[in-house]
């Protein structure tokens, strides 16, 4: 007898879910991030302008990332792998969905611990260490940039992320604050009839729409009551 197939659970998670382990991460509601003008480190017009402020900032970020450990939302969701075959979607860029486990995770938004070249986006290198210097150059002659998605450029990984949300049979936010698009707009690609979990303390403005569920609590301890209620939610195929 073939095993039943694993339902598919998609998760989009945001700031929320790292702020939980310190990590403190731009959300969109005072346009700053650690102290910095978001236009000062998260613009091309940005990096034209001060790159050693710029690779700087992300230096620090990488840091600080090192020492940062997955929280109880990070390893529930990893955990959840026994029981769905789990897609994390994360605008964060740091790397503590790998830590705690998860095996299918897309950035939106780039990763800290990979460095780009500033004339070719294909060229995509892991980083060893935390920092990039300034004269630190890519195969083809150019400054090596933190592979992050700025504001103002694409985001490669939509068409990867809304064909995982369309397949999906549940559909999670975790802490983010649905300002930030094309992210923000994933919600429109999940099918009416899943359940669509929202959880975040400070519940974020959105429309009504069909078996969607708001869970008002911090990361860690609305992922359990979401694993309580996809227990309980009847699945239709």
């Amino acid at each position: 007898m073939r095993a039943q197939q694993k339902r598919k659970l998609v998760v989009l998670t945001g700031a929320g879910i790292s702020a939980e382990s310190g990590i403190k991460t731009f959300r969109d509601d005072d346009g700053l991030w650690e102290g910095h003008d978001i236009m000062e480190v998260a613009t091309p017009e940005g990096w034209r302008k001060n790159k050693e402020l710029v690779l700087d900032f992300y230096n620090q970020r990488r840091k600080a990332c090192l020492q940062a450990k997955p929280n109880l939302a990070h390893q529930r969701l990893a955990a959840l792998e026994q029981d769905f075959e789990v897609t994390i979607i994360t605008q964060n860029v740091d790397d503590l969905h790998e830590k705690a486990g998860s095996s299918q995770i897309i950035h939106l938004h780039g990763e800290l611990f990979k460095s780009q070249s500033s004339v070719d986006p294909s060229k995509i290198y892991l980083m060893e260490g935390w920092e990039i210097k300034l004269g630190e150059k890519c195969e083809k002659g150019s400054q090596l940039r933190p592979f992050i998605v700025w504001f103002g450029e694409p985001v490669p990984k939509m068409t990867e992320a809304i064909a995982a949300v369309q397949q999906a049979d549940a559909f999670a936010v975790i802490g983010t604050s649905m300002l930030v698009y094309p992210a923000a707009g994933l919600i429109d690609y999940a099918a009416l009839t899943i359940p669509k979990f929202i959880i975040d303390p400070k519940m974020p403005s959105i429309y009504p729409m069909e078996n969607l569920i708001p869970i008002e609590e911090k990361a860690g301890t609305g992922v359990l009551k979401m694993e309580n209620l996809l227990k309980k939610w009847e699945f239709k195929d």
